[in-house]
Formats: structure tokens, C-alpha cells, sequence
């Protein structure tokens, strides 16, 4: 038998790519920040809301503050790949978990290739979070029946 027959429930496979705007405050910033999502991923992004009240930081609960969206599937792979040529195509190893993710920061928005810059959009960062997984991960997330993954299945 071949190798790939023996380890098909060994190959890894990207679930989702998430990126993610901290704003901080709510208006103008936030329609902006939507605005540079949908031209990196060319999806729909949403709002996120606070949790909390930071009267430090003029933040109230419920307020939007940052925007986010999610992609999975084919178009998360070229998405992921343009956002690896941004940082150079190299991830410290402190960017992984235990688990088979990892994130990473990008500091502006325009070195992803393909985004150009824009002066009524600025400048802006993003935080990019990565999930790997594999057959059989789905059980540490279902609804009945949960369990832990094996330490020799983890990534």
C-alpha cells in the first residue's frame, strides 16, 4: 500500500481563515474598516460588538468595535496565501497552539498583494486566525458526545 492510503486521517486541511479589525470605537471607523475587509477577502464582513463597558476608553457594552469575517472552503486557500506574501511567507513559532492553529498580524493593510491604497480608507492592521484540522476533529465540537482529540491526532 502506498503512503497517502495508510495516512488519510493524518492529512490536514484548512477549515476557516478569520480576519479581524479592532477599531475601537464606533461611526466612521467602522464603515471604513468594513469597507478594507470586503476588498481583501471579497466577502461580506460584520460588525463585533463590546462585551463590556471601558469608561477609560469612552467604550460602552454593545457598541461596535471592531469588524470581522470569516472565510472557509476554496476561497480561504489563495485568501490564506496572500496574506502569508504580506508577512513574507514566514510565521514565528510562537504564532502556533497546541491544537493546529495559528494567527498573525498584519501592520498595514496595503502590503497584502492586490490591495492598493486608498486615502478616503487609510492605513489600517489586521489580525489573521488560521484553523488546521483533520477527520475526526469534529468531535470536540459536536453537540452530543463531545470528546478529546488523541495526542497522536493533534497537529
Amino acid at each position: 500500500m502506498s503512503q497517502q492510503t495508510q495516512t488519510i486521517m493524518k492529512q490536514i486541511r484548512l477549515e476557516k481563515v478569520v480576519l479581524n479589525m479592532g477599531v475601537g470605537k464606533s461611526g466612521d471607523a467602522i464603515e471604513i474598516a468594513k469597507t478594507a475587509l470586503n476588498q481583501i477577502s471579497g466577502k461580506k464582513s460584520c460588525a463585533r460588538n463590546a462585551r463590556a463597558t471601558q469608561r477609560d476608553w469612552g467604550v460602552r457594552k454593545g457598541e461596535p468595535i471592531g469588524v470581522a469575517v470569516t472565510t472557509r472552503g476554496k476561497n480561504a486557500i489563495p485568501l490564506l496565501k496572500r496574506l502569508l506574501e504580506a508577512k513574507g511567507n514566514q510565521i514565528k513559532n510562537s504564532s502556533f497552539d497546541n491544537f493546529g492553529n495559528f494567527s498573525f498580524g498584519i501592520l498595514e493593510h496595503i502590503d497584502i498583494p492586490g490591495i492598493k491604497y486608498e486615502p478616503k480608507i487609510g492605513i489600517l492592521g489586521l489580525d489573521v486566525a488560521v484553523s488546521l484540522v483533520r477527520p475526526g476533529f469534529n468531535i470536540r465540537v459536536r453537540s452530543k458526545h463531545k470528546a478529546k482529540i488523541g495526542q497522536n491526532h493533534r497537529i
